[in-house]
């Protein structure tokens, strides 16, 4: 049985990384008709904080990485909530719950000899760095508190001196293992340090615990990325000293940004929160990190609904790093927007609109009226919060381009074309984008002027600006009383 886990530490946002990590085991789970686990691993006392598991989350429902063991959520307009209950037999699953369950395992490898009690202070570990990096070394615990006498280890406990529990690693040999990405695998156990598995403080450490609940989870496939390859061969250490199946391995290449170096903030948004507070599309999303490190055969770029879920496989995720390309996800967003039918992108619109003060549930203009509106631009939006920047003259009076008014309201003629055209789009009758564009053709071939000399003046009177929608469907979208009203006052204007 296949069985996948997600297990985010909640010390911060929902990373682009880890979001990548969650999709991959989500896709390798329904691929293979497995489970897919959150396992949220807050046992960093310090960084640990509640709004941060609210945000991954936030960040996994809004990406439609539904899971199936887990915390159990409930959505309103605030967001996401942890109802205190949890899907799964497997649980708790969150870590800060599972004390009791460390405790007994380290109570069993301490009584077999295969961790030890270390008193080494703060000030003993940075002497032992210094000595490293004068020596030009690695830095390694020498594990002098590894042969302790009895004696010395009764007193020191005795005394009730602080210590930490440290794992006590083979000294000759090798640890190897099969990762289904990097292939097979061997780190030489002398090159491995005595690492704590459990702090002074009695909380296990990252690679004490996720051993401990990926065994008892019954986890069959460890999927991560490969900054966690280092920690491998002591968690299969772990697991072999306690007589414990190995879970199969694959770790995912790194995500880098366009300079080669690791994604961080200098190459722009990278949290899921940030992305979907910017207008993008969840499927869009999903589309692009599922091609972070892995592709199809043919390379495929677009995937159409459940299709990413047939076709994903470990075996075609690469070794090399991913370089987070911000153009191709837009372009991609882009395309799923235009793909949206009317009704399904008026509603992916309507938090932008509502934050903007041009819509809301007690006072909306008529959906009808608002999906034409937004058909009218629909070839331009490249984000959901570009919608209302780009369609706010409708809702509201223009906000004149001064630049507009200088070289079109300002230029020869154009006011008394707008006073002509003023009194013939008051007579027009029916008030259609054909007759409203039959009109203003004739009046330009009477006047023998350029049908630019009236059409740029009238688009800048309506809408404050020199480029938008189509000029007279957007002129019979606003209606006749609305156009009046604002070719007299932009013939106001100060001139």
């Amino acid at each position: 049985m296949i069985r996948v886990r997600f297990a985010p530490s909640p010390t911060g946002h929902l990373h682009i990384g880890g979001a990548r990590t969650a999709l991959f085991n989500f896709l390798f789970a329904r691929r293979n008709r497995g489970t897919f686990i959150l396992r949220i691993e807050d046992t960093d006392e310090v960084r640990s904080t509640p709004e941060s598991v609210g945000g991954i989350l936030e960040g996994l429902r809004w990406l439609e990485l539904d899971w199936d063991e887990g915390p159990e959520i409930e959505a309103d307009g605030s967001g996401v909530k942890l109802t205190g209950r949890e899907n799964g037999d497997f649980g708790p699953y969150f870590q800060m719950e599972r004390q009791d369950l460390y405790r007994k395992i380290a109570t069993q490898l301490l009584s077999e000899g295969k961790i030890y009690r270390c008193y080494c202070t703060a000030e003993d570990l940075e002497s032992m760095r210094r000595h490293a990096q004068l020596s030009r070394i690695p830095f390694k615990y020498d594990g002098r508190c590894r042969e302790l006498s009895e004696d010395a280890m009764r007193g020191k406990a005795a005394s009730g001196e602080p210590h930490v529990l440290r794992f006590r690693m083979p000294q000759e040999g090798a640890t190897q293992f099969k990762d289904l990405i990097h292939g097979d695998l061997s780190f030489e156990n002398n090159l491995l340090d005595d690492f704590i598995i459990v702090k002074s403080s009695g909380i296990p450490t990252y690679n004490f615990a996720c051993v401990v609940d990926d065994h008892f989870m019954k986890i069959s496939h460890i999927i991560r990325g490969d900054d966690h390859l280092s920690n491998t061969p002591r968690q299969v250490r772990l697991f072999l000293s306690l007589g414990w199946e190995v879970p199969i391995f694959a770790h995912l290449s790194m995500i880098l940004g366009p300079d080669g170096s690791r994604l961080s903030k200098r190459h722009g948004a990278t949290s899921v929160e940030e992305y979907k507070s910017l207008g993008y599309l969840p499927e869009a999303m999903r589309n692009y990190l599922a091609l972070l490190g892995w592709s199809t055969s043919d390379s495929q770029q677009i995937f159409a609904p459940g299709e990413l879920a047939q076709k994903f496989d470990l075996e075609h995720c690469q070794k090399n790093p991913a370089a987070f390309d911000a153009q191709k996800l837009l372009w991609m967003n882009v395309t799923y927007i235009r793909g949206l039918a009317d009704p399904e992108l008026l509603e992916r619109s309507l938090p932008w609109l509502e934050g903007a003060g041009f819509w809301n549930s007690k006072t909306a203009p008529p959906k009808e009226r608002l999906r034409a509106i937004m058909r009218l631009e629909k070839e331009k939006y490249r984000l959901l919060s570009d919608i209302p920047k780009l369609l706010d003259f409708f809702f509201q009076e223009p906000k004149f381009d001064p630049q507009a008014v200088e070289k079109v309201l300002n230029a020869e003629n154009a006011s008394q074309v707008l006073t002509d055209m003023l009194a013939e789009l008051g007579k027009l009758d029916p008030f259609t984008a054909k007759s409203i564009e039959e009109n203003a053709r004739r009046y330009a071939a009477d006047k023998k002027i350029k049908n630019g000399a009236v059409f740029h003046p009238l688009r800048v009177a309506v809408s404050g600006r020199t480029q938008g929608p189509s000029l007279f469907e957007m002129i019979e979208m606003l209606g006749q009383t609305v156009v009046l009203g604002r070719i007299r006052s932009a013939l106001q204007l100060p001139r």
